[in-house]
């Protein structure tokens, strides 16, 4: 019976010797030499008649024998000057790479013959396969032979050495690929020795740019809209999403060798300006989109180099959306922006908690829409992910030390930087050591409307890691926190939801006992945000600062319940629509007074 290795050989065997029959062919009709030309050398051919090889040991030399340079034609641009000769070794570990491909090929025609669609949207394919907890993610990858690489391979090298220009510099992503798509064509018509059908010169032209300036075998998946994070655990494993409908999935993408993984992650880090390396293996950053990525590399990561890539939305959520999806109701969707807004007087203060992806930098970029175009804001984030439709809103990134150590920029130094610049309100992206205290100092200077998020699992926990260390809040500096919003992300019945749990006052602070008075609390038998019996003594606050009476603090409410009522009604739920509601509400308050 012959094996799958065997006829591996055999058909790459085949695959040589019509490269090389056309590249003799070629060589028989020398080209009039033309400067703007490029062109492939004639191959030349091993002389292995004396010597009996196997299969195996032919297509090896055969292989090696595409890329020996021969002696140079005066006038033309040779390719083969432009390209480096694969070793044996890396040849053999092609080799490695395709057999490790059947196996997941025909695990992946497993997946895809049992499983059951679920649904399909653009080239995106989702199936429930049975005895899988999870779904399967399947999108379009192409899949070339051994021939096909090794002309991909040679023209990924030949743009490089011709293209002097760094793509990166081009920001428009599509310019930047529609030029390299272009060089890639030019190539391939000015080298008919290379023998590509013109049927397949847009095949070649994608598969390159893809791999050049696109992000490779994942790029389809950076594409999809619905994709909230990409997951790539190691190399011969599949590489998992997290979509914001399905929850957590496995998919047909997976990677053979580390080095597909951290040529990739090499990418990445040339776009920003980063070296990932065995002295720096670790690599936390934000991709020109706006997506955060996180990328590790051995001996950080024991079983291989890891990529997770939390995408950024164009078009980010709005408080439409989270009534929409039940994270919040109605009537805690008009509290907050009353807190947020505070009554055109005094701003609450507060802090979002909960745990990874629960959704905290969502929920405070939504608060943040609540704030008046005439107030100042100055954002600090470790990576920018606030997109705020404010006017007037300077925005601030934290940056890891360089190479030599030196060139850091913490949180702290930019939080103590904002306060001399006059701002109405400090938002900070994630509290996690010192730039807390400096954000509470900000807090009780009279900097209202402060905001940040933090990692808890609820309102009393938070109050105890802020006072903690490396925090280390003195407890008398509470007294300027108002409110503590606490999100999680809960299993349930219709799958994976993000839910407000809790929203605590905070009070007892001058009394040494700080306590979280819970004003709201999430129902699960309802799947609703209830209200408690607990009084809420910022209404009590915004009495003393203006002239409004309990029952206008309520008419306010309502009003604003309505407003709100009225955009989910009519789908109103962009971003520029959203905020154009809240700031015109705004102007007519003014006016009115």
């Amino acid at each position: 019976m012959v094996s799958y290795i065997d006829e591996l050989k055999a058909q790459m065997a085949k695959d040589v010797a019509r490269v090389t029959k056309v590249t003799e062919d070629s060589a028989l009709k020398p080209q009039e030499a033309k400067s703007t030309q490029v062109s492939l050398d004639s191959v030349t051919k091993a002389n292995t008649a004396k010597v009996e090889v196997n299969v195996a040991d032919q297509k090896l030399d055969n292989l090696k024998d595409l890329f020996i340079t021969p002696p140079k034609t005066t006038g033309e641009i040779k390719i083969n000057n432009l390209v480096s000769k694969p070793s044996n070794e890396s040849i053999k570990n092609m080799m490695d790479d395709i057999k490790d491909e059947k196996e997941a090929d025909s695990l992946i025609n497993k997946w895809e013959s049992t499983g059951k669609l679920v649904t399909k949207y653009g080239d995106a394919e989702i199936y429930r396969v049975p005895g899988e907890s999870l779904l399967y993610y399947k999108t379009s990858i192409p899949k070339p032979s051994p021939s096909q690489k090794l002309i991909i391979n040679t023209l990924k090298e030949a743009t490089t050495r011709l293209v002097t220009t760094d793509p990166y510099k081009i920001r428009d992503e599509n310019q930047r690929q529609n030029l390299y798509y272009q060089k890639i064509l030019e190539i391939l018509e000015n080298a008919p020795e290379i023998n590509v059908p013109k049927h397949l010169f847009d095949f070649y032209a994608k598969a390159v740019v893809t791999e050049m300036v696109g992000f490779g075998m994942i790029d389809s998946l950076i594409h999809d809209n619905k994709l909230e994070e990409i997951m790539i655990i190691g190399p011969k494993k599949p590489t998992y999403v997290y979509h914001k409908d399905y929850g957590m999935m496995y998919t047909n993408i997976i990677f053979y060798t580390d080095e597909e993984v951290q040529d990739i992650i090499d990418k990445i880090a040339r776009i920003l300006g980063r070296r990932v390396d065995i002295s720096s293996p670790l690599l936390d950053a934000r991709l020109p989109d706006g997506s955060r990525v996180n990328a590790t590399i051995p001996p950080a990561s024991i079983d291989g180099s890891t990529i997770t890539i939390r995408k950024f939305r164009e078009d980010p959520y709005t408080i439409v959306d989270l009534i929409n999806f039940g994270t919040l109701n109605l009537e805690t969707a008009a509290f907050l922006w009353c807190c947020v807004e505070g009554f055109g007087a005094k701003p609450a203060n507060a802090i979002i908690s909960g745990g990874t992806g629960s959704g905290k930098t969502t929920l405070l970029n939504v608060l943040a829409n609540f704030i008046p175009d005439s107030n100042r804001v100055l954002t600090i984030e470790d990576t920018a992910e606030l997109k705020l439709p404010i006017k007037h809103v300077i925005r601030f990134e934290g940056r890891p030390p360089g190479l030599e150590g030196t060139g850091e920029l913490t949180l702290e130094v930019l939080v103590k930087n904002t306060l001399r610049m006059r701002p109405d309100r400090v938002i900070v992206g994630e509290i996690r050591s010192a730039e807390a205290s400096t954000l509470f100092t900000a807090m009780n200077t009279g900097h209202d409307g402060c905001m940040g998020t933090l990692h808890a699992n609820s309102a009393r926990e938070t109050l105890v890691r802020i006072t903690s260390p490396p925090m280390e809040v003195p407890l008398m500096m509470l007294a300027g926190l108002d409110f503590i919003i606490v999100e999680k992300r809960i299993n349930t019945a219709k799958g994976q939801v993000r839910r407000i749990t809790e929203i605590a006052e905070i009070s007892g602070v001058y009394e040494n006992s700080p306590q979280a008075n819970i004003i709201f609390r999430w129902n699960p038998q309802t799947d609703n945000l209830e209200r408690t019996e607990q009084p809420i003594v910022y209404f009590d606050i915004i009495k003393t600062y203006t002239k409004n009476t309990d029952s206008d603090i309520r008419a306010n409410l309502e009003k604003r319940i309505s407003i709100l009522n009225d955009l989910v009604k009519r789908n109103i739920r962009s971003i520029d629509d959203v905020s154009k509601a809240i700031q015109e509400n705004y102007a007519k308050d003014k006016m009115n007074m």
